[in-house]
């Protein structure tokens, strides 16, 4: 290994540690992000017919298979969050799924004013602001304490010298 590897190695370092990126933050935003996704899925495979019949209510076709994916998407994906092995991927599409959810679920704008358009209003809201969150965890990745992270695999980009 050269002298500017290693510079370049500290470097990177500290202009991580001087951007704020804490890896047990990290590790502590992956579990709080994916705890609704988790939670949620567990709830669509308790009662796929419910969850089927509201996808279906939407015109949605195939809504037993939908659920089914949907159950498994929101459950699966947070639990790689949680775990942090592919937290990227599952991140992304997690934001999708959000992104669509929202527009099918939470279509505010073609309700009238009332309790159920500010209800759905707040609903499509909360998946934005998931979606941003999601979003950051794709461009921070998992962090150190993750199935990803250098302290389970060692590569010689990660290795302080």
């Amino acid at each position: 290994m050269s002298a500017t590897t290693a510079i370049d190695d500290r470097t990177r370092a500290d202009v991580r540690a001087a951007a704020g990126v804490n890896d047990a933050m990290l590790a502590i935003g992956r579990i709080l992000i994916a705890i609704i996704f988790v939670s949620s899925g567990i709830e669509k495979f308790m009662d796929l017919g419910a969850t089927a019949s509201a996808i279906g209510s939407k015109g949605l076709p195939y809504a037993n298979v939908l659920a089914v994916l949907t159950a498994t998407l929101e459950a699966g994906g947070g639990l790689l969050i949680i775990f942090g092995w592919q937290t990227r991927l599952a991140a992304l599409a997690l934001a999708i799924f959000c992104a669509v959810a929202a527009y099918y679920f939470h279509d505010f704008w073609n309700q009238p004013d009332g309790p159920q358009h500010t209800n759905n209003m707040i609903h499509f809201m909360k998946n934005v602001s998931i979606i941003g969150g999601l979003l950051m965890l794709c461009a921070a990745g998992a962090g150190r304490y993750s199935l990803d992270g250098p302290c389970i695999r060692v590569t010689d980009s990660t290795k302080l010298y």
